[in-house]
C-alpha cells in the first residue's frame, strides 16, 4: 500500500467543486492517496473505521459472510462513489459488519476520521456531499432487499446474466460468485443454470459458462 498526498483526486468528484477554497486546501493538505492491489481486504467485521474513504479508480466490493459461510454481495463502489458501510459506522460510532474487498486494483482518498467529522460540522456543501451519496446508496440497498426477500431466484439469475455477459455472450463467474451476487445457495444457482441449460438459453460445463438465447433470458428477465 501506497500513500501519497495532493489535490489532484478532487476532480474526481465534481460535487467537491462548490467547497469554500479553505476546505479543499484543507482536504487536500490532511487527506491521503493510498494504491491498494487486487484482493485487498480493506475493512472487515469488528474494525473500527478511521477514515472516510472515496474510491478514485478501481472496484471494491462489500460484501457480508454468515457463520455458516454464506456470503451476499451487498453492493460495489465504483470511482467517484464513497463507501456507505464506512459512513455509516462514522455516524453511529459501530464497528464494521461487512467487509471491503478490492475486485481490481485500486486508489482511494482516505479522509481521517477526525478531519470528516469537522468538516461535517463546519461545511454545508461537504455534509449535502456526504449525505446525498450516503441516500443514494441506501435507496439501492433496499431495492436490492426487496429483490432478494421477494422476487423470483429464476428472474434475478436471468437478468444477473444478461447484466454480467461479455460481448460474446461469455460470462465469467463462478456458480458461488453468482450465488453470492444473488443472495442464494449455490445448489440453487446450479439447479436454475441446468433448467436455463434445458432450455437452451445458455451453454454450460465445467469453468465454462455462456449465453446463447439473449431473447429467451430476456423474456424471463422481464416477466412479473
Amino acid at each position: 500500500m501506497t500513500a501519497a498526498g495532493g489535490a489532484g483526486w478532487l476532480g474526481v468528484f465534481p460535487a467537491l467543486g462548490v467547497l469554500a477554497p479553505r476546505v479543499r486546501e484543507r482536504l487536500a493538505r490532511e487527506a491521503r492517496v493510498l494504491a491498494l492491489p487486487a484482493g485487498t481486504r480493506i475493512f472487515g467485521p469488528g474494525q473500527t473505521p478511521g477514515n472516510y474513504l472515496l474510491l478514485t479508480a478501481g472496484t471494491v466490493m462489500v460484501r457480508q459472510v454468515s457463520e455458516g459461510g454464506r456470503e451476499i454481495v451487498l453492493y460495489r463502489v465504483a470511482a467517484g462513489e464513497s463507501c456507505t458501510m464506512t459512513t455509516a459506522c462514522l455516524f453511529a460510532h459501530e464497528t464494521y459488519q461487512a467487509e471491503g474487498i478490492a475486485e481490481t486494483a485500486v486508489e482511494a482518498v482516505a479522509i481521517p476520521r477526525a478531519t470528516f467529522d469537522d468538516l461535517i460540522g463546519r461545511s454545508a456543501e461537504f455534509r449535502n456531499f456526504v449525505f446525498a451519496a450516503f441516500g443514494g446508496r441506501i435507496t439501492h440497498l433496499f431495492k436490492m432487499i426487496e429483490e432478494v426477500a421477494f422476487q423470483r431466484v429464476d428472474i434475478r439469475l436471468a437478468q444477473k446474466l444478461l447484466d454480467r455477459a461479455a460481448a460474446d455472450g461469455q460470462v465469467a463467474m463462478t456458480h458461488q460468485q453468482i450465488a453470492a451476487e444473488l443472495g442464494t445457495a449455490r445448489e440453487v444457482v446450479s439447479r436454475q443454470l441446468h433448467e436455463f441449460q434445458r432450455r437452451g438459453w445458455i451453454t454450460a460445463g465445467r469453468g465454462h459458462l455462456a449465453i446463447v438465447d439473449r431473447a429467451g433470458l430476456q423474456k424471463l428477465a422481464t416477466a412479473h
